[in-house]
């Protein structure tokens, strides 16, 4: 069997209330507002896809929101959507190696991120197979190819893969393609299916 993790609120925790606190304190701006403003929209998606610079994706971000910070409060702000690891995962993840099956990681991530957390959480490359990551591929979830390119890689039916994602949207992308696609709402979601 191929079993197929997304990153955030799966392996990791992450809160973008965070991200935008940082940015609340560094620019005056009330959180409430910042709350209102930001979208995971056409930017933050070329920006997951690879498409424009680190720094093009702080300008622009920060231009929608009406927001100036240096390009080190951004980032400051960016790196601080990390909460912590969740450990049963990455250990169902490894036993689950240990039996023979393929696990990796398919996550929707940008440069930035790239760059923090696999020093500040190396279990999670330590525990995988391989890592699917959108930057990367240039394409991003929900979008069908991304999850028919990492069955290609992976020489793997859609039938013989499940997947596991906190986002709706990307499960049933990947449903409609065949793969079983949990839902992750919470920390109890993924112990509780191989329980």
């Amino acid at each position: 069997m191929l079993y197929i993790f997304d990153l955030g609120n799966v392996i990791v925790d992450i809160d973008f209330k965070r991200v935008l606190g940082v940015w609340s304190k560094y620019s005056g701006v009330p959180l409430a507002t910042l709350s209102e403003r930001f979208k995971m929209g056409e930017v933050f998606q070329q920006h997951e896809r690879g498409t424009i610079t680190d720094e093009e994706f702080a300008h622009k971000l920060c231009a929608e929101m009406g927001i100036a910070l240096s390009f080190e409060q951004f980032e400051l702000g960016w790196q601080s959507v990390f909460v912590g690891l969740r450990p049963e995962v990455i250990e169902l993840m490894k036993k689950l190696r240990s039996y023979g099956n393929r696990v990796v990681v398919l996550s929707n991530t940008n440069r930035l991120h790239s760059n923090y957390w696999p020093k500040h959480y190396p279990e999670v490359e330590a525990a995988s197979d391989h890592m699917y990551l959108s930057q990367d591929l240039g394409m991003r979830k929900p979008d069908a190819e991304i999850y028919q390119h990492v069955l290609a890689q992976e020489h793997c039916p859609a039938s013989d893969a499940v997947f596991f994602d906190d986002n709706a949207e990307n499960v049933a992308a990947a449903s409609a393609l065949g793969i079983k696609s949990i839902l992750v709402t919470d920390n109890k979601v993924v112990p509780a299916y191989f329980a």
